[in-house]
């Protein structure tokens, strides 16, 4: 038991003596680590995922029903069981409401 945690110990610590193979092994570990590791494990998929919709008014008519816009979002986005974030009109410069802009998950 000694033994292991000795090797334990200076593995973590790095204690091996930089002419030792213990020392050229850790250094290819580390290289392996880093060359052969996919992108995908550093990525933040969920953020990726988010997108943002713009609805038109005159698809989903004058009454600003927030189901309607919702499953009109996800229509276009492809995504049934996505999730909406956010809605917000978009207005024009007599203040009407243009568009809607919907964020997905």
């Amino acid at each position: 038991m000694g033994f292991l945690s000795n090797a334990f110990r200076k593995v973590v610590f790095w204690n091996y003596p930089r002419t030792s193979w213990q020392w050229d092994v850790l250094c290819v570990l580390i290289l392996v680590f880093i060359f052969l590791t996919p992108k995908s494990w550093f990525e933040n998929n969920e953020f990726r995922r988010q997108r943002t919709v713009v609805i038109s008014a005159d698809v989903v008519g004058n009454e600003p029903d927030t189901a309607l816009i919702e499953r009109r979002a996800r229509d276009a986005v492809g995504r049934p069981s996505g999730r909406v974030t956010d809605v917000r009109p978009r207005r024009d410069d007599s203040g009407r409401v243009i568009a809607y802009e919907v964020d997905i998950r």
